[in-house]
Order: structure tokens, then C-alpha cells, then sequence
């Protein structure tokens, strides 16, 4: 998929109803996994590497506690 039929697709997106926000972290999470594997598949390489940095945006960041 090329950087132009994504944008297309998004201006497609903006025209229809706003979908929910997901129920939890992780079930966002899933959703994300899955069309990165699609994307995958369908050799869409642009749209992997924009799906990979929004995993990376919604995982969950743990602190370690500084020492003290």
C-alpha cells in the first residue's frame, strides 16, 4: 500500500461514522496486531512500519523504582 491510497484510505475513514473508542489497552493492542499481520501479508511494507510504531505508542511502559 502506497503512502497515497493510505492517505485516500484515511480520507475515506474521516467520512464515516467515528468508531468507538476500544474497551481496553489490550483489546486495542490485538487490533493493531492483527492489521500489522495483514499488512504483512499483503506485502503493504509503508503501512507495517506505521502500524509498528503505533504498537510501540500503545504498549504499556513499566518504571523500574530508582533505587533509594
Amino acid at each position: 500500500m502506497t503512502m497515497l491510497s493510505h492517505r485516500f484510505a484515511r480520507a475515506l475513514a474521516k467520512g464515516r461514522v467515528t468508531p468507538e473508542a476500544p474497551p481496553s489497552r489490550a483489546s486495542l493492542l490485538a487490533t493493531l496486531l492483527r492489521k500489522r499481520a495483514t499488512a504483512h501479508n499483503v506485502g503493504a511494507e509503508e503501512l507495517e512500519a506505521l502500524l509498528r510504531d503505533q504498537i510501540r505508542w500503545a504498549l504499556p511502559i513499566e518504571r523500574a523504582d530508582s533505587a533509594e
